[in-house]
């Protein structure tokens, strides 16, 4: 029996979501003695040399208080990083280029996040002295073409036979352009056993994979004769492109072409054809769409307090208080929670900790809120929680045993009482629980179980795992190939875990860690949703949460 054909590597998915920033101002100060301000806007982002660094500005407009500016400012975002933007707002008294020798008029500090998580984000400008210096609004809006699904069946017919005893094994493989002239796989199909005339299943792919968004990109497809034990051999190959696959109405046919056998016969045709069946295009909501609609991502932190961490008291534990600097567990909540915090309208996160003897009566918990207050446990923003954590390990017994499965249930629940206060199938909510542990969890089948339950919920699960401990473990719930299942013999629906190590980021420039952990939120949201059948909200969905139920 041959083994199916293995998948390329995944492609370079990290390419930039832009989106364009346009801006107003209400109020500005009078630095003109005869008649109105002049002002521009300048824009800055925080880079990771950690200089302020010009991304753009807009124009200048005249003799005005309350200027609309017209032209938009372009920017990478990021969603895994904290994307630092100042905006100054200068009032322009001469034809140079440096607006150091033009009036200031206010600034203002935010996030890109922030940003694209409001509707409209209008905050107060201050002068150099603190005080209130008018209101700058920024709109945000997501350039570039959507991403589609694309659903492709294809065929072959009369390939040329590459095995000396029987037919060929084909199976086709996608390649697009790099932008350089050669070539980057994107997708595999399986190979078909034994035929010179095969038809091939059905497969999806978006077009972010299959052509970086650019309907006009080359795509090279090719057909090869699969062998477990060698080289696959190239049946033949042709170029395509999107704008060409999409605009069949009908069957379309190609001919393969070998190279070699095309230079050494000039009577060579082809070595074979491939008919497309059949191409759909289905429109996929982005990230930011759904964000930008008014989709709340919940962020919830659970923390190991099990004795396996060691006597906080002690030096050597992960739970010590160095005065020269914050332990891995305030870094690794830091790092996440500060690129979360920015996407939840009230900032107020839940905090939990597990596996620790805790007050009044000294019982083993492993679901307790890190305030010790049951009918509230929420922190208000990230530095809130790190100070109830620091609270927390004074106050509690660090006990045992690992066990997860409870604060993943937890938050499940939690996710489902939030649900219900919206209308039914919306995409009002999305939850992320960062989980800090150190070590083997105890319950692992629990734990399988919890994740698989959460995996038809809008949930991710973050874990970091900290110390030294042997995480083998971790990387199997993480499973990239292929999907959970839990011994009750339910799969998962989609895969939400994302495991690292925090050693691996000892060393790394800041923000390193949210970057990798984080990365896949995005996908993991549309995915969610695209296979609910859940589109962004409408603007009559549009609420904010103020609903907090009792954990």
């Amino acid at each position: 029996v041959k083994k199916k054909m293995a998948a390329p590597p995944p492609p370079n998915t990290t390419l930039a979501t832009k989106v364009s920033l346009t801006f107003s101002c209400k109020g500005l100060l009078d630095k003109d003695l005869t008649s109105k301000s002049d002002p521009i806007i300048q824009v800055m982002t925080y880079n990771h040399q950690k200089n302020w660094r010009e991304v753009g500005r807009t124009e200048h407009i005249m003799n005005t208080h309350n200027p609309e500016f017209t032209k938009a400012i372009e920017i990478d975002y990021f969603f895994e990083e904290v994307q630092k933007l100042k905006i100054m707002v200068y009032d322009v008294d001469n034809a140079t280029q440096n607006l150091g020798d033009d009036d200031f008029l206010g600034r203002h500090e935010c996030t890109l996040g922030q940003i694209v998580a409001s509707r409209i984000y209008t905050k107060e400008l201050t002068y150099r002295s603190g005080s209130s210096a008018g209101t700058v609004t920024v709109v945000a809006e997501e350039m570039g073409q959507s991403n589609n699904e694309v659903s492709l069946k294809f065929q072959g017919q009369n390939l040329d036979k590459k095995d000396f005893l029987s037919k060929s094994d084909p199976y086709l493989e996608f390649a697009k352009d790099r932008g350089d002239g050669n070539f980057i796989t994107v997708h595999r199909t399986n190979h078909i056993d034994n035929t010179l005339n095969p038809s091939w299943p059905e497969f999806k792919l978006d077009t972010k994979t299959l052509c970086s968004g650019n309907y006009d990109l080359q795509i090279r497809i090719a057909v090869y004769d699969y062998d477990e034990n060698d080289d696959c051999d190239l049946i033949g190959h042709f170029h395509t492109t999107f704008t060409e696959l999409s605009s069949c109405d009908g069957q379309k046919q190609w001919d393969l072409i070998n190279p070699k056998k095309q230079k050494k016969k000039k009577s060579y045709k082809n070595s074979g054809i491939i008919i497309l069946d059949s191409i759909k295009v289905e429109r996929m909501s982005t990230f930011l769409e759904y964000v930008m609609s008014g989709c709340q991502i919940n962020f919830t932190v659970g923390v190991d307090f099990t004795a396996s961490n060691g006597n906080p008291t002690d030096p050597s534990s992960l739970h010590y208080f160095n005065p020269s600097g914050p332990n891995d567990y305030v870094q690794a909540l830091t790092a996440v929670g500060e690129v979360c915090q920015d996407y939840d309208t009230d900032k107020q996160f839940p905090a939990l900790g597990f596996g620790a003897k805790i007050p009044p009566n000294w019982q083993v918990s492993f679901e307790f809120p890190l305030n010790f207050n049951a009918q509230n446990p929420y922190c208000q923003g990230i530095h809130n929680i790190v100070a109830a954590y620091q609270s927390c390990v004074r106050t509690i017994q660090l006990y045992g045993p690992t066990n997860v499965a409870p604060i993943i249930n937890h938050v499940t629940r939690f996710t489902q009482s939030v649900l219900a206060q919206h209308p039914p199938n919306t995409a009002s909510n999305y939850f992320i629980l960062l989980l800090l542990t150190d070590g083997v969890i105890s319950d692992m089948a629990d734990t399988v179980r919890a994740i698989v339950n959460a995996s038809y919920l809008p949930i991710s699960l973050i874990i970091v795992g900290v110390g030294n401990a042997d995480f083998a473990q971790m990387d199997f719930l993480d499973c990239d190939e292929g999907k959970l299942r839990s011994n009750d013999g339910r799969d998962a629906m989609r895969d939400i875990v994302q495991f690292v190590p925090f050693r691996n980021f000892k060393n790394a420039p800041p923000g390193q860690l949210a970057k990798e952990v984080l990365a896949e939120v995005p996908k993991q949201v549309t995915e969610f949703f695209k296979l609910s059948g859940i589109p962004p909200l409408q603007p009559q969905q549009q609420q904010p949460l103020n609903f907090q139920p009792t954990i």
